[in-house]
């Protein structure tokens, strides 16, 4: 029994001694890529935007402030 647990511990080690090489070849075809300009249009409404905030800004400093009873008015 000892004669073969020698033998195949011997096969192994062969076994494991070998070289292995390995050639790989491997081509990448790059192509160009298209670039394809975009044409975007964005309509500003700055001038109309702030009329309605110098229009409306008085209502809104109106409502800003706290509102008074007629009865605190009086008493003031």
């Amino acid at each position: 029994m000892n004669k073969l647990a020698y033998l195949a511990g011997i096969g192994l080690l062969l076994c494991g001694c070998t070289q292995h090489k390995i050639e790989s070849k491997s081509e990448v075809d790059v192509k160009p890529i298209e670039i394809k300009p975009i044409h975007i249009t964005i309509d500003i409404n700055v001038k109309v935007d702030r009329a309605l905030d110098n229009f409306f800004g008085d209502l809104d400093q109106e409502a800003d402030q706290p509102k008074t009873t007629d009865t605190e008015k009086t008493t003031k």
